[in-house]
C-alpha cells in the first residue's frame, strides 16, 4: 500500500465571519440578514483540512495572532489531525478574519490579513527542514507575495513540486511563473493570468476551475482537456475552491497523474458545496470515493 504522501501548506489563517441574507445591500443601505455563524478559515488553512481529511499527512507553516480565534484555531488543527508545529503564534496582532456574505448560494468575501501579513521569508527560513521534508507544496495569495517567490525557489531547487491557488489574484513574479508546477485560477483569476507578458510560458501549468463547468487543464503531449464537474446540490460555494486544491495535492503527491488528481477534486467540490461552511462541508476520503463510483455506475 502506498504511504501518505505529506503535503506542506504554506498559507492563510483565518476566522471566517458569515453573514446569510437574502437580500445584498446597496450602499448605504441596511437589510436584516437571517443568521450569523463563525467558522474556521483561511485559504491555507481550508486547503489543509481538505488535505489530511483526503489522506494525506499535513503540516501547516501560517501565523496567528495572540487571541481567542488563534487559540481556537491551533486546536482546531490538533482534532483534524494537521501538525501545527509550525504555526507560530504573533504577539499584540489579531488573527485573521474574513467576513462573508452568503446569499442565494453565492458568496462575497472581505478578508483583513491580521497575523498573516508576518508570514515572511524569515519564517520559511527558520521552518525550511519542515518544508523541504514534504512531498508537494500548496500555497494562495494571502500571505507576503515575497515570501511566495522565497518558497517556490526553495522547492525549486530541491525539486519538490508546488501548487499555488493564485487567489487573491496579484500580479506573479516571473521567478515564480518560471520555477511554479501549477497554478489552479478560476475563471476570472485565469483572465488577469492571461494579460501577464509571460502567460504563453505558463499555459501548461495551468488548471482552470470552471464551477459547474468542470476544470480545464492541459496534459503532458500539449493536448488541452476538461474534465466535466459531478452534478451537486449546491448550498454553500464557499471553499469549494479550497477542497479542490486541497483535493488535488493529496491526490497528484500520491499518484503523480494529473487528470486522476483533478477527477478526484472534482468530486471533491462536489461533495463540499452540498454543506454550509468552507471546512464544514469538506469530505473523507470514502465520501469521495463513493461519488466517483457512483458516477461510474450511471454512466
Amino acid at each position: 500500500m502506498a504511504k501518505n504522501p505529506k503535503v506542506c501548506v504554506v498559507g492563510s489563517i483565518n476566522m471566517d465571519m458569515m453573514t446569510t441574507t437574502n437580500i445584498i445591500p446597496d450602499q448605504g443601505e441596511t437589510v436584516l440578514g437571517e443568521s450569523f455563524t463563525t467558522y474556521p478559515g483561511g485559504k491555507g488553512a481550508n486547503q489543509a483540512v481538505a488535505a489530511v481529511r483526503l489522506g494525506a499527512e499535513v503540516i501547516i507553516v501560517g501565523a496567528v495572532g495572540e487571541d481567542e480565534f488563534g487559540k481556537s484555531l491551533k486546536e482546531r488543527f490538533k482534532k483534524e489531525g494537521i501538525n501545527e508545529e509550525a504555526v507560530d503564534v504573533i504577539p499584540d496582532e489579531s488573527t485573521g478574519v474574513a467576513s462573508i456574505i452568503l446569499s442565494n448560494g453565492d458568496n462575497r468575501i472581505i478578508v483583513a490579513p491580521g497575523a498573516n501579513k508576518y508570514v515572511t521569508p524569515e519564517i520559511i527560513k527558520k521552518k525550511e527542514d519542515i518544508i523541504l521534508a514534504s512531498d508537494i507544496i500548496l500555497m494562495q495569495f494571502e500571505i507576503p507575495m515575497e515570501t511566495i517567490e522565497y518558497t517556490v525557489n526553495l522547492a525549486y531547487e530541491h525539486h519538490i513540486p508546488v501548487v499555488i491557488n493564485p487567489a487573491p489574484y496579484q500580479t506573479i513574479p516571473g521567478s515564480i511563473i518560471q520555477k511554479v508546477t501549477f497554478l489552479t485560477p478560476n475563471e476570472l483569476e485565469l483572465q488577469a493570468l492571461k494579460k501577464s507578458a509571460n502567460y504563453e510560458a505558463i499555459c501548461g501549468k495551468i488548471i482552470e476551475t470552471k464551477g459547474s463547468n468542470g476544470v480545464t487543464f492541459t496534459l503532458p503531449n500539449g493536448e488541452k482537456k476538461t474534465i466535466p464537474a459531478y452534478p451537486a446540490k449546491v448550498k454553500d460555494t464557499t471553499g469549494a475552491g479550497d477542497t479542490f486544491n486541497g483535493a488535488f495535492v493529496a491526490e497528484y503527491a500520491k499518484e503523480k497523474d494529473i487528470e486522476k488528481a483533478i477527477q478526484f477534486a472534482n468530486a471533491a467540490a462536489s461533495l463540499a458545496v452540498e454543506k454550509h461552511g468552507a471546512q464544514e462541508g469538506m469530505p473523507i476520503r470514502e465520501a469521495v470515493i463513493r461519488r466517483m463510483q457512483e458516477a461510474d455506475n450511471k454512466k
